[in-house]
């Protein structure tokens, strides 16, 4: 359960800034303790180096994250005037800003590259985009969304588990623009759908909705657990589908289909990714250290016209989808990386 609002705002906020000075504070006995102790460690060199290094950089960017939300706070005349376009378009360039610093030391640090397929971002132009995003493997949402605001120069609307909401940062700054943070249930299904036309509604021709069909992060144990639901309720043939998708969870069509019906007159891009499919844990990360990984991107565009016009026919629609893009993956995952 998460704290209300008050303590996420008056104790977690805080928590995080001091955190940040300290951390600042004691660096040079962390860089010598984290020096001492990579040759020790098994693995790859200055793997407690590498970590250390993207902890401070994240602690310092949330906590000067917080202090810059503040002061739009202040200067919006105590939140008056927050929701405003000048506003919006500051709390975008700091969301880019922290997207940028993080991918560009997770490149450097990390050894990871990202390789994108498909059409280039001219060519999303004076158009609102529904974004359907394959989701797996660690910071593939944050990927997405420095992708989105800048490659494409768009401003994304996110469909979030309300769990990132205790991350301060996360919580005041996507909380002020227009996303949604839902608490998965399978009893409410409905007012989620709802949540999800709301957020989906009135779309810019700048703007881009993204939502992730399979509700979750792609493994093993979720895709089993999937697949027994889908039998449980005696829906056998999308079980049966279920069972031949290898890289996927079964599609969640609920909000896919309310986000279609909500903006009729967008684009829809579909966005498959591989390369750190294997790391599925904490765990997985730090023994892969340095990752050395190429990461790659696939978009694909959809006119709005090309999007079929019934429900009936949307679900096979996007049941294709689906099953071309796990086609994909199960192509290019261990490909090698292009030159």
């Amino acid at each position: 359960m998460l704290p209300p609002t008050i303590v996420r705002r008056g104790v977690l906020a805080p928590v995080m800034i001091l955190a940040a000075l300290a951390a600042v504070s004691a660096l040079p006995l962390w860089l010598v303790l984290l020096a001492a102790a990579s040759p020790i460690l098994p693995g790859a060199t200055w793997r407690p180096l590498r970590v250390g290094w993207l902890v401070l950089v994240h602690l310092v960017l949330e906590a000067s994250i917080l202090v810059a939300l503040l002061a739009l706070w202040v200067a919006s005349g105590f939140g008056w005037a927050i929701r405003r376009p000048r506003f919006e378009r500051a709390h975008y360039d700091i969301v880019q800003l922290y997207l940028s610093v993080m991918y560009r030391e997770s490149r450097r640090v990390l050894g990871v590259e990202v390789q994108v397929e498909g059409p280039a971002p001219s060519s999303y132009h004076d158009r609102p985009l529904l974004v359907f995003s394959r989701h797996a493997g660690p910071g593939d949402s944050f990927l997405l969304v420095h992708a989105l605001l800048t490659w494409y120069d768009r401003e994304p609307r996110i469909v979030l588990k309300d769990t990132l909401q205790w991350d301060p940062a996360i919580d005041v700054l996507l909380g002020r623009l227009p996303n949604r943070f839902i608490r998965p249930h399978p009893d409410d299904g409905a007012a989620v759908e709802r949540q999800i036309a709301q957020l989906a509604t009135n779309l810019d021709h700048d703007d881009a909705f993204v939502i992730f069909p399979e509700g979750g992060n792609f493994t093993r144990r979720r895709q089993a657990r999937a697949i027994a639901r889908l039998r449980a309720k005696g829906l056998l043939d999308a079980a049966e589908r279920a069972e031949k998708l290898r890289h996927v969870l079964p599609l969640r069509p609920g909000g896919v289909l309310a986000a279609l019906r909500a903006a009729p007159d967008a684009d829809v891009v579909w966005v498959a990714h591989t390369g750190t499919d294997h790391l599925m844990s904490v765990a997985d990360v730090w023994h892969a250290l340095p990752l050395d990984q190429t990461i790659r991107m696939r978009w694909w565009q959809v006119a709005a016209d090309e999007v079929p016009a019934t429900e009936q026919e949307r679900l096979e629609w996007l049941q294709h989808w689906w099953v071309r893009i796990d086609d994909w993956i199960d192509e290019h995952r261990d490909a090698p990386a292009a030159s």
